[in-house]
């Protein structure tokens, strides 16, 4: 489309939904690939240590490194990626500068196009009201103040038998209250319609009163939610800025893409998480390959930190007044789209 846009003369801005991080992190991948060669990158993935990458700025483990830089194929996306975004006049970014201020300054007196901190940018209308007839929201309604933990892992995020029991027990050793989005994996879900079947025997009958397992869950509407004290995630971008906008602290479970490179950036960079299992990976065509399962004492352990660390717990509020002030006349993403605006009217008279 930018090919297209230049044959036109039209200024083509792109709009980035990942992290300036990840963004950053992709453009040093490229450069490697340039300066040296893909086999070079390839072999640096697969090997142990760290990395220095000027987008971050503590060393980044090759563990956090996302599947797509280990092969040809992988590499070869990201750099065509990164080309294509050279021809853009601007990148807009989902963040905003007080959360991500490193990342951004790494991008000046580079030869990629200006980058802009637009964000944050939810979709906020979905907030289920109190009155609205939910059974889950009635029950966090009954509960005290920060005192549930979520666990939702997006529309991919699903897992075997063994990892659904060891996640019961973890929940049920860890006392505290809680809602499960519970989803299997693939070729569970064909077997079982209902997956409370694989839960531990006496699990649900145990844990009546202090705890809630359900499908599909409506994230936002449990975040906003001041029941809801802890988020136990997966680290998609839009859950880690959801989290954030709530001020609800997070326990870092990433899967896969770029999850491992936001959780190190949430739980090591900014200490806005607790590490669950920054390492752990899984293939989405068959989550039951070559997957770590996560132990009922790590689960047990994810959970009380996040619920009893008032440090983290204190931090990520601050930061989520940060991303209301960000928004209003005055802050800093506010002025951001305002330069975009008077950029994008330069490129057009």
């Amino acid at each position: 489309m930018i090919d297209v846009a230049n044959e036109f003369n039209l200024p083509t801005y792109v709009f980035f939904t990942s992290s300036s991080a990840f963004l950053g992190f992709n453009l040093y991948i490229e450069t490697l690939c340039v300066d040296h060669n893909q086999d070079h990158v390839i072999e640096l993935s697969n090997s142990e240590g760290e990395i220095v990458a000027p987008s971050f700025v503590n060393p980044v483990p090759k563990t956090a490194f996302p599947a797509d830089y280990w092969t040809q194929g992988g590499l070869d996306f990201v750099i065509c990626s990164i080309r294509d975004l050279r021809k853009a006049k601007g990148i807009m970014v989902n963040t905003f500068l007080e959360l991500e201020t490193h990342a951004m300054k790494s991008f000046t007196d580079t030869n990629f196009p200006p980058v802009y901190h637009v964000g944050l940018l939810l979709n906020l209308d979905v907030v289920v009201k109190k009155t609205d007839d939910m059974d889950v929201i009635r029950w966090l309604d009954g509960q005290p103040q920060s005192s549930v933990v979520l666990l939702c892992f997006g529309s991919a995020g699903s897992f075997s038998e063994v990892q659904v029991k060891e996640i019961a027990r973890g929940l049920e050793q860890s006392g505290h209250r809680f809602v499960w989005s519970l989803r299997l994996s693939p070729h569970l879900a064909q077997s079982f319609e209902d997956p409370k079947v694989l839960l531990p025997d006496g699990f649900l009958e145990r844990t009546v009163g202090i705890g809630k397992v359900i499908g599909w869950a409506p994230q936002v509407s449990l975040l906003a939610h001041e029941a809801v004290g802890g988020f136990v995630t997966h680290c998609g971008w839009n859950s880690i800025l959801e989290s954030l906008w709530f001020g609800v602290p997070m326990v870092a479970w990433p899967m896969y893409a770029e999850q491992q490179l936001n959780a190190f950036e949430m739980v090591v960079e900014l200490r806005l998480a607790v590490d669950l299992k920054l390492d752990y990976k899984m293939d989405l065509f068959n989550p039951n390959v070559n997957t770590i399962i996560v132990t009922t004492e790590e689960v047990e352990r994810g959970i009380r930190r996040v619920m009893e660390d008032n440090e983290v717990r204190a931090k990520v509020k601050e930061t989520s007044k940060l991303s209301g002030a960000t928004l209003v006349e005055g802050g800093s993403s506010y002025a951001s789209v305002g330069y975009l605006v008077q950029e994008i009217m330069s490129n057009i008279v």
